[in-house]
């Protein structure tokens, strides 16, 4: 019992770490510091010289090739955990790879990634990303599957690697993104690879919904940035037919808040952490659009503007649609309306909670089967 206290202990403690804090051990046996690797974004990969996926190497040194000038590093870690496939000293590991695969990423001293010796990094790592399992559709993903399910009917319920060459992606500011499982296909980790490499790109998938923020006002000066962000956003024929209001009255949000709690007490007794209406954030951006409706298409590229400015900016967001119809229909809550100075002919569409967040959420999936490409 104190053994997996201890053990748990451990995890937690590296859990709570970041992965700058972690050293390891190059090939020469020198500590080299993660953090040496910061604003770089990483492919941290456990391989081996004599499996069925080494000639990998030669996709990873492709993606090396093609990346590498633009702040883009492989971090190969040799593994000899899985079918003893990575025999021999690093020296001789490093001699093979480069001979057969002429790589030129760095490659570390050989390590445990599952188990009582593993390595720290991997321990890390596990922690944020656990295994998502094989894709049963393709024959090797389904290979896998069944040759593990044998050893281990539960496998797939644990985070451990599961063979050589499961890949990591680090982004620039050391959030693990993602985890591969060495079926997974090549092309994927090079288009996700591109994602973060690309500050745009890499902007856009880092956003997420926060509903718990800091209790901080954003600078006045931020979000003028952010809503000058949004109105450039493409309008049909240059309508612009939204009307943005910003509320930083922490009194208004304050009022309109009671007034909400006094008409939904049992809403606000669930929640322990209630704060205010909108998702306790200390800010909001309304938008309003034409009360007969229509521009509300403009209306969306312009928030999508603003959340993703907001993100690059260190903020939070969370587009809100139920305080839209609890101010809408409120007779006590009219005067939120009013100090809102919405001009005749609009209606309000939808706010967007904005603050610093106090909460980093993981990314929900997205069904790629709904995309279909005409060629």
């Amino acid at each position: 019992m104190i053994i997996g206290l201890v053990a748990m202990m451990s995890v937690l403690s590296m859990s709570a770490q970041g992965i700058y804090d972690i050293s390891v051990k190059d090939d020469l046996g020198n500590d080299v510091s993660l953090a040496d690797y910061k604003g770089k974004v990483l492919l941290i990969v456990n391989t081996a010289t004599r499996c069925g996926f080494t000639p990998q190497y030669d996709e990873l040194e492709a993606l090396y090739e093609k990346y590498h000038a633009q702040g883009f590093e492989i971090l190969d870690f040799p593994c000899n955990q899985f079918g003893e496939q990575a025999p021999g000293t690093i020296e001789e590991i490093h001699q093979f790879c480069t001979m057969n695969f002429n790589i030129k990423f760095p490659q570390f001293d050989k390590i445990d990634v599952n188990g009582a010796n593993e390595s720290p990094l991997f321990t890390y790592l596990k922690a944020q990303k656990g295994f998502g399992g094989f894709d049963l559709d393709d024959q090797r993903g389904k290979f896998m599957d069944e040759m593990l399910r044998k050893q281990d009917a539960d496998y797939d319920k644990k985070s451990d690697i599961k063979w050589n060459f499961t890949k990591f992606l680090v982004s620039r500011d050391g959030r693990v993104v993602k985890r591969y499982e060495p079926t997974d296909k090549m092309t994927d980790v090079d288009a996700d690879i591109l994602m973060e490499m690309n500050p745009v790109l890499s902007n856009i998938m880092a956003r997420r919904s926060v509903r718990k923020y800091l209790d901080k006002p954003v600078e006045h000066e931020k979000l003028e940035v952010i809503v000058r962000a949004g109105i450039n956003a493409p309008s049909g024929m240059n309508r612009q037919p939204w009307i943005v209001r910003v509320v930083e009255d922490q009194q208004l949000i304050a009022d309109v808040n009671e007034v909400f709690k006094r008409n939904n007490p049992e809403q606000v007794a669930r929640d322990p952490n209630f704060k205010n209406m909108f998702r306790n954030a200390p800010n909001l951006i309304c938008v309003c659009t034409p009360a007969e409706g229509g521009g509300e298409l403009d209306a969306g590229l312009l928030g999508e503007n603003m959340m993703l400015a907001a993100q690059a900016m260190g903020l939070g967001t969370c587009c809100l649609g139920g305080p839209v119809r609890f101010l809408n229909t409120n007779a006590d809550a009219r005067f939120f309306l009013d100090r809102l100075d919405i001009p005749e002919g609009y209606k309000l569409n939808y706010i967007l909670a904005i603050g610093y967040p106090d909460e980093q959420p993981e990314a929900k999936p997205r069904d790629a089967s709904k995309v279909k490409y005409i060629q």
